[in-house]
């Protein structure tokens, strides 16, 4: 199977720590977002992963490629668990990129992946957005692709206040947590929202998609909306998540999100707490 991980946006609400750096490669913790995501994918049995990037993303390609200098350094080090570390980034899958040169919205990123694809369904997993769940969030779009051979997306309940920085669908539940969808918005104001499920940032597509963005408009902030393009299948189903979301678009989510996953390193946990204490006196 093959997956899609877009990367190609600019990171303007984490500046100026993305002037030079993908906001994709900002650290959660002890790992870049991007690998977060793309052992999401791993774990759900993709193993061809295209990457969309844009100018000044080259850092991604480094990081997923081999580097024989710091595997000499480590290895003359005697570093060996550290060396076993950065041997299994480079192994990870098969990475291909593709640039988006232009800036034209998730959707257009999408399409520059058709030649890659071809006419195989696959998963789309947004380069910016990690979560955590025991059956990986990916694997779960999966499943319920293979029951309704229909395109799949992830959604959740959000807050009010929160709606419009989300695609929002208007859908019905069907089957536990799989939902038919009716109809999906990007970015409405809550007031005109059809319901506070918003999609998550995971989704798994039949290839038709393509011609569906070809013919899609540009929307919201005048880019072309993966969200638009999806309103024109015939069908789409929800899987509603309840796991955990950490999306990486400001510097507060950013760092909960680093605290979040350093919480479950016991070897620093204790002093993470302790350290956090000294702020609540």
């Amino acid at each position: 199977m093959k997956a899609v991980i877009p990367a190609a946006g600019f990171g303007t609400r984490l500046l100026p720590a993305t002037k030079s750096q993908p906001k994709e490669m900002l650290p959660v913790y002890d790992k870049p977002t991007i690998q977060y995501v793309m052992e999401e994918a791993i774990a759900s049995g993709i193993d061809d992963i295209l990457i969309v990037t844009g100018r000044n993303k080259r850092s991604i390609e480094d990081h997923f490629d081999k580097s024989y200098e710091l595997e000499y350094s480590l290895q003359k080090s005697g570093k060996d668990r550290v060396l076993k570390q950065v041997r299994k980034i480079t192994d990870l899958a098969d990475v291909c990129y593709v640039r988006q040169k232009d800036m034209n919205g998730l959707g257009d990123a999408i399409l520059c992946a058709q030649k890659h694809i071809e006419d195989e369904p696959f998963a789309v997993l947004l380069g910016d957005s990690i979560t955590r769940s025991k059956i990986p969030l990916t694997k779960q779009l999966i499943d319920v692709f293979n029951q309704k051979n229909k395109s799949a997306i992830a959604i959740r309940e959000v807050s009010c206040d929160r709606v419009s920085r989300h695609g929002i669908v208007d859908a019905v539940s069907i089957d536990d947590e799989i939902y038919k969808i009716n109809s999906l918005v990007e970015k409405p104001d809550a007031d005109s929202a059809p319901s506070n499920l918003a999609i998550v940032g995971r989704y798994f597509l039949t290839p038709d998609i393509f011609d569906k963005i070809k013919e899609t408009e540009p929307g919201f902030n005048g880019e072309v909306q993966l969200t638009d393009a999806l309103s024109k299948l015939d069908e789409v189903y929800g899987v509603k998540f309840d796991g955990d979301v950490f999306n990486i678009e400001n510097r507060l989510e950013w760092l909960m999100s680093s605290i979040n996953f350093a919480m479950y390193d016991e070897e620093f946990k204790d002093d993470l707490i302790n350290y956090m204490k000294t702020f609540m006196d």
